[in-house]
């Protein structure tokens, strides 16, 4: 293998593969990352089992080659090389590295012995936006929660209708969800991915203006961006898919209130944020809607520190409600909420709340109350 590249992509390449490096495993050859050159092109790869990355990056290739090395190492170095040519010889099991004055040598382990990442089978395909589907995925990330007994919320629930995608997560304590139109439609299509999957996606291609397509297997999916100046793919993500069905969400989001509320967002925020101070073991703020008043007013209390109160006007109807939150849940709703209103729907002091953008129907976030 005798490939040249310049340093600035290949730090590019690196930081885009780390994602599915493992610093420590049982598996050694995990620790590693794939190079391989092949015509005009260089691929870096990496996995952890559960995902895979690949990048790929035009390049001189003067002869093709593949090899494993250790992603510390190799990945250290490179990022402290300065951006100019980088030379990769491969004899045997031994990488050469030089950029101008600097010279390293680096242990291999054979290509063969890598974990493949494994090609879908393609059963059908959606091209979308990738910058809006990130975003819309950032907006109910956090929510998920590892479980065990209920392996389904440790994930986000796709939907695929003919209006568009539904994004679900859930953590038994909250749930949101999102929707996204797309060109592409394809119809009645449900997986449920991996929270870390949903996170990795972002991280990766949440900058990138290019369209994205995801592909559906029978328990994986691959996620995908084309390069502009050549077909040929840029980045691959594919993931397995978490088996089991998701809970039916659909009932737990309260069909109608007793109460509603609309208030300025930022100054709703900022003071559950000033309870959260005096919010004690259980984080509990308490919410005493006045809808006569057409106000909120926030109390918290902490024994050993004291107790909080303030008030906030909005814009009301229904009955009046007393009711807690955790405040953190309340929060998380909150800052992902993107107008600068934000509507709150009780339907009992015992229920569910729900929290939705004033003049959206694209975002919905439901929380349980603290009871009493």
């Amino acid at each position: 293998m005798n490939i040249k590249v310049l340093q600035n992509k290949l730090k590019e390449g690196l930081n885009i593969i780390s994602r599915a490096s493992i610093k420590s495993t049982t598996l050694p050859i995990l620790k590693n990352i794939l190079i391989k050159g092949e015509d005009n092109f260089l691929s870096l790869s990496s996995t952890d089992l559960e995902i895979g990355v690949k990048w790929w990056t035009l390049a001189k290739v003067e002869k093709k080659g593949e090899i494993t090395v250790p992603f510390g190492v190799f990945s250290n170095f490179i990022n402290l090389l300065p951006n100019e040519r980088v030379d990769m010889n491969l004899k045997g099991s031994v990488l050469s590295v030089q950029c101008k004055d600097y010279n390293i040598k680096i242990n291999g382990i054979n290509a063969k012995e890598y974990p493949i990442i494994p090609k879908i089978t393609k059963k059908d395909s959606v091209v979308l936006s990738g910058k809006s589907f990130c975003e819309g995925l950032s907006q109910i990330i956090d929510i998920p929660s590892l479980s065990k007994v209920k392996p389904e919320i440790s994930g986000v629930l796709l939907i695929f209708t003919k209006e568009g995608i539904k994004m679900v997560a859930t953590d038994s304590y909250r749930l949101a969800e999102k929707n996204i139109g797309i060109q592409n439609k394809v119809n009645n299509l449900s997986f449920i991915i991996p929270q870390k999957t949903a996170r990795e996606v972002v991280n990766i291609f949440k900058e990138l203006d290019e369209d994205m397509e995801i592909v559906f297997g029978d328990n994986q999916i691959l996620f995908k961006v084309d390069m502009r100046e050549a077909e040929q793919p840029y980045i691959e993500l594919t993931s397995k898919l978490i088996e089991g069905e998701y809970p039916d969400y659909k009932s737990i989001i309260p069909s109608e209130f007793k109460s509603q509320i609309i208030l300025d967002k930022d100054e709703f925020l900022n003071k559950i944020k000033a309870a959260s101070v005096f919010s004690g073991k259980v984080n509990e703020v308490n919410l005493d809607v006045d809808t006569e008043k057409e106000e909120i007013t926030i109390k918290s209390q902490a024994t050993d520190l004291g107790d909080y109160k303030a008030k906030i006007k909005g814009r009301a109807e229904g009955e009046k409600t007393n009711i807690s939150f955790n405040y953190r849940f309340l929060l998380d709703g909150l800052l992902n909420i993107k107008s600068s209103e934000v509507i709150f729907e009780i339907s009992g002091e015992s229920s569910p709340g729900v929290l939705k953008p004033v003049g959206k129907s694209d975002f919905l976030y439901v929380v349980m109350p603290i009871k009493g």
